[in-house]
């Protein structure tokens, strides 16, 4: 039995071993593909599994220590002309609950901070969106920095950057809608409509989201 278990270790080493050099040899093949696509060695190898849709002069760079699960297509980053799209080190792309898509307009800057959580939520720049430091975006949550069409022939698309601080929790199924910030230490509840600004170390939830009590430090929380 001690025998036949040390054999099932060592093919299931051999197993990781062999999917992690075809990831290596796939992010070699995708740098070489996309000029602008800079992953740091150190990241997770199972970013070969995502979805890389970038124009030529468009830029997106992934930080040490960037994680995601080994699921084909279930992340995307999508990047048009002149855009740059910024991942921190040891942030986490979660895709096992949903889809996390990344998504930066011509000309737009979108930037995730370091050990940033991003749980199958939407993330879409016009102009600028800013996710801060240890920051968790939950599953089915969209952010929107744009109205992302006209409204009519004599009201043209509003673009406003969206600032999310370090160490907010916006739970799941929210909408963070174009000129929004949400202070350092804030907690956004479920299903929630943020169309205003959110002062920081406060609990907001409802639609519109309202300000509703204090949150303390959150910078400790797992």
């Amino acid at each position: 039995m001690r025998r036949g278990a040390r054999w099932r270790r060592r093919l299931l080493g051999l197993a990781l071993r062999s999917v992690d050099r075809w990831n290596r040899a796939r992010l070699a093949w995708l740098r070489l593909r996309h000029p602008g696509l800079e992953i740091d060695p150190a990241a997770g190898s199972n970013l070969a599994v995502a979805r890389y849709n970038l124009a030529p002069d468009a830029r997106l760079r992934i930080a040490a220590g960037v994680v995601t699960e080994r699921i084909p297509g279930r992340l995307h980053f999508v990047l048009y002309s002149g855009a740059v799209v910024e991942i921190g080190e040891n942030a986490w792309l979660r895709t096992e609950v949903g889809d996390v898509h990344l998504v930066a307009f011509e000309g737009a800057q979108l930037r995730v901070g370091p050990e940033a959580f991003l749980n199958g939520c939407h993330l879409s720049a016009k102009r600028a969106v800013r996710v801060g430091r240890r920051a968790w975006i939950g599953p089915g949550t969209r952010v929107f920095d744009a109205d992302q069409h006209d409204l009519d022939d004599r009201t043209p698309e509003r673009c406003e950057a969206v600032s999310i601080g370090d160490h907010v929790w916006i739970a799941a199924g929210c909408t963070v809608l174009r000129g929004v910030t949400i202070g350092a230490h804030s907690v956004i509840g479920a299903h929630s409509l943020v169309t205003g600004e959110v002062p920081p170390h406060t609990l907001a939830y409802g639609q519109p989201a309202r300000s509703r009590a204090r949150i303390g430090d959150r910078s400790a929380c797992s």
